[in-house]
């Protein structure tokens, strides 16, 4: 039976994007810098259809998290900040989108289809299991949708790949959890000169049931 995991990178001081983020400038000023430890990584670059690239422990660890996917949840904004991710985008998994927007299903190359999500994020992580054939669903973002899938207690694992690098400004990942309670245990600590991968187990988290995109 897979997981629901939240897996994505910040900055040393809690940002995953950078001010201003928008479909012209999607992860925001000097966002991009984020995710420089996984461009030249051999287990990035071949889902985008590059060849070559890095085998370390680091391509380990984002191979590790690409392939134990079965389906990936996103949030409106982060869909619409990507562009769609264009004609092939890189998870070659059903992709479930919450949004408040009724659209058609994409069916995309490569495998990616993304279904538009109206209900609320427990729906489409409900969806996103039923869609995964027994593998992890990936809560991949952005921090909106990950704070409310957290807030609701679908979220059985959390990842988070630290950047060392401090941003200032932008969207934190966990700006909007309240004062509801959610415990975490620490499984997994690997670090490199160009990230810090953290994984721990989400060991009880609030019933509070959040909707929205």
């Amino acid at each position: 039976m897979g997981k629901v995991v939240v897996d994505i990178t910040t900055s040393l001081d809690g940002f995953v994007a950078g001010a201003n983020d928008g479909p012209e400038l999607p992860l925001g000023e000097g966002g991009e810098r984020l995710h420089q430890w996984v461009y030249d990584l051999a287990s990035w670059r071949e889902p985008h259809g590059l060849a070559g690239g890095k085998a370390n422990q680091d391509s380990e660890v984002l191979e590790e998290a690409l392939g134990s996917a079965g389906a990936v949840v996103v949030g409106r904004r982060m869909f619409d900040n990507a562009q769609g991710w264009g004609d092939n985008p890189p998870f070659h998994v059903p992709v479930f989108v919450v949004t408040h927007e009724t659209r058609e299903t994409e069916a995309k190359e490569g495998g990616t289809t993304f279904t538009f999500v109206t209900d609320g994020v427990e729906r489409a992580v409900e969806q996103a299991k039923a869609a995964a054939g027994g593998k992890n669903v990936t809560v991949g973002g952005g921090a909106s949708t990950i704070q409310q899938c957290l807030k609701a207690g679908l979220v059985d694992e959390l990842q988070v790949h630290i950047a060392p690098l401090f941003l200032g400004e932008g969207v934190r990942l966990f700006d909007d959890l309240g004062a509801e309670q959610i415990e975490l245990e620490g499984t997994r600590v690997i670090s490199s000169p160009e990230v810090t991968h953290l994984r721990f187990r989400v060991a009880r988290a609030s019933s509070v049931r959040s909707q929205g995109g």
